[in-house]
């Protein structure tokens, strides 16, 4: 009876096992790495938002993110909505 028990739960143990290494282990690095560059992000760097919006950060306050789109246009934006940094050396 045992056996039975370790024969038929071995296929899902296996396949949460999968599931694990292919899906939530990566998104999980993916948030950490995310929240890491928002956390060590300063003045002067530049970003491109999720809106596709690439802009110049001004000012670092808790929950937002002072950005300059043109030089006359200054908006906040909340700091999950940074997409990523500008890669200066791909230009």
């Amino acid at each position: 009876m045992n056996e039975d028990l370790i024969g038929s739960l071995l296929p899902l143990i296996v396949l949460f096992a999968i599931f694990y290494f292919l899906i939530i282990r990566p998104q999980q690095q993916t948030a950490k790495k995310h929240k890491q560059m928002l956390e060590n992000m300063k003045k002067g760097d530049k970003i491109v938002t999720s809106g596709g919006l690439i802009a110049e950060v001004v000012k670092v306050e808790d929950e937002f993110f002072r950005i300059k789109l043109a030089d006359n246009t200054e908006v906040k934006i909340i700091k999950e909505y940074v997409a990523r940094l500008v890669d200066e050396e791909a230009k």
